[in-house]
């Protein structure tokens, strides 16, 4: 229990150090990292019943080789990839936020730098320091998260490349029609 109260402290502390610009880094890593998560259960669960389901709708199909056959392969292909896309554009944007939110820390701890150095005529090193430290504190933080979050969106880029390549390879067109057939569906 004393750990926690420990880690709830230091948590207090940190965010007062770092100001209210803190809370929506936390927020903004707290919500891509769900979506990481979401996306890397979705692979290692859904996605394998998904392939199964387009593979089946797939192989009921007696004509695998037309044009129209095509267009369907593609129809299909282009619906488990949007699945599997899901959610991918909102994590690199989350991504690429939480250091412009870091920035934002960074400016409203120099704000405070210099109100301190207004009220103390000049600016004790004291007064000084709290603001550089509530300068700090959130640019470290948006740089972890945009860290964190491009390490975990290359993980599951590379999952969502595999599962896409595991779709098309499961969908097989058939050799293609003889010449004559061609020419007649022309």
């Amino acid at each position: 229990m004393n750990v926690a109260l420990d880690m709830i402290n230091h948590l207090q502390r940190l965010l007062d150090m770092g100001g209210p610009v803190l809370l929506f880094i936390i927020g903004l890593i707290l919500l891509m990292w769900l979506l990481l998560i979401e996306r890397l259960i979705y692979y290692r669960t859904a996605l394998r019943a998904d392939i199964a389901q387009c593979f089946h709708s797939w192989q009921l199909r007696t004509d695998r080789h037309s044009r129209r056959a095509r267009q369907v392969r593609a129809a299909l292909i282009a619906e488990i990839n949007a699945r599997i896309d899901r959610f991918l554009p909102m994590i690199k944007t989350l991504v690429a936020l939480a250091p412009l939110f870091g920035l934002l820390g960074t400016v409203t701890g120099m704000v405070s730098v210099f109100e301190a150095m207004a009220i103390a005529e000049g600016g004790g090193a004291r007064a000084m320091s709290s603001g550089v430290s509530r300068a700090t504190v959130p640019t470290m933080a948006g740089m972890v998260a945009a860290l964190s979050g491009v390490i975990g969106l290359t993980g599951i880029d590379r999952l969502a490349r595999r599962g896409k390549a595991r779709l098309e390879n499961s969908l097989l067109m058939e050799d293609p029609l003889p010449e004559e057939e061609l020419c007649a569906e022309h």
